[in-house]
């Protein structure tokens, strides 16, 4: 990775050699953290992911015009599989402030930092601001597990998943980084995007703490239309036939789940044991939806509908926003519309 990160850096370094033979004069001022290091008096902000970008949207409010604010993954590209550009990097390395996840994915973020020319660039890593609530892993019974033949839970010999995420000692804990699925992780974050902002922009910090009070209000109104919808659901169980990156949602409510992998995994096909077995919990439970995540081809969740007895369970989805772009921006979606759709969805698996 460091040697993918000093390629990048070299090129960089030559576009700017390239750039400055063809310019006469164009002196750029070292950026202040309240100036922007471009020196056109803009703050510039960088972000990987789509919550992150709409929480700061949100947190600046009218001065997002006078911000230069740059979403990374605007690909659908997933967080899980993204690699900086040449670009990224460059951007990265002169804003003011940067907003990352901070999990495993992210490995190649420390390395870009060390790149960075902006001595005075404030860092946001959403993980460490959440602290000790962020989780770990989680292998449910039914669950496979990453890069392995066996899966656990699936008969009453099968060791218990505790047992078996501590078979060795050596090996190194996985945090879940789907962080952003929770609205009240999504409140403390808010939080510390709005102190960090009235950091750098003082001018502004009145304008930013309101904006930041009214949103985490709506935040905390949706967050308690979830507590009702769960209290006054007939079920406390939802099962996906997919990855699952909502244990900080299904936690915050005490929604218990079923699903074929953990959230990070890069896994496509279930085996038979895992359809079987969470097949079977369907008609224990007398569970009438399987979940999926969004941009999935719905193929493992639907050969799960095929093994139950009656076969007419109906496939929804739940949208994590790992592959939101700036294209679905523009067409309206924020962060807490697409937790007010997942929250439709929500309600329609646990009648």
């Amino acid at each position: 990775m460091k040697r993918y990160i000093a390629c990048i850096m070299t090129g960089i370094l030559l576009l700017g050699c390239l750039a400055g033979c063809s310019t006469s004069g164009s002196g750029q001022s070292v950026g202040s953290s309240n100036t922007g290091t471009d020196g056109s008096g803009q703050l510039s902000i960088v972000t990987t992911i789509f919550p992150e970008y709409d929480w700061v949207k949100e947190v600046l409010g009218d001065q997002t015009e006078n911000t230069e604010l740059t979403m990374l993954l605007d690909n659908g590209v997933d967080l899980h599989s993204y690699q900086p550009t040449v670009m990224d990097i460059a951007k990265i390395a002169t804003c003011d402030l940067f907003i990352y996840v901070g999990g495993e994915s992210d490995g190649w973020v420390e390395d870009a930092l060390a790149e960075s020319t902006n001595p005075d660039m404030k860092v946001i890593n959403l993980m460490e601001v959440l602290g000790d609530t962020v989780k770990e892993e989680e292998l449910v019974e039914g669950m496979e597990a990453e890069d392995e033949e066996e899966h656990v839970g699936q008969d009453d010999d099968a060791a218990d998943p505790a047992e078996h995420e501590s078979n060795s000692e050596e090996d190194e804990i996985e945090y879940d980084e789907h962080v952003w699925l929770s609205l009240r992780n999504a409140e403390t974050i808010v939080r510390a995007i709005e102190e960090v902002m009235a950091e750098l922009d003082p001018e502004h910090a009145s304008e930013y703490h309101a904006n930041a009070d009214g949103y985490v209000g709506r935040l905390q109104v949706l967050d308690a239309e979830y507590q009702t919808a769960v209290e006054g659901g007939t079920k406390d169980t939802i099962l996906f036939g997919d990855r699952f990156p909502f244990r900080y949602l299904t936690d915050d409510y005490q929604i218990n789940y079923y699903a074929a992998f953990v959230g990070c995994s890069a896994e496509t096909e279930a085996s038979f044991e895992t359809v079987v077995f969470l097949a079977n919990k369907i008609d224990e439970l007398n569970l009438h939806t399987v979940l999926t995540i969004e941009g999935t081809d719905h193929r493992i969740a639907e050969t799960i509908i095929e093994n139950t007895r009656s076969k007419d369970q109906v496939v929804l989805s739940l949208n994590s926003m790992q592959g939101t772009t700036l294209e679905d921006v523009e067409a309206g979606a924020t962060y807490l519309s697409i937790m007010e759709e997942n929250l439709e969805v929500l309600k329609e698996a646990l009648k």
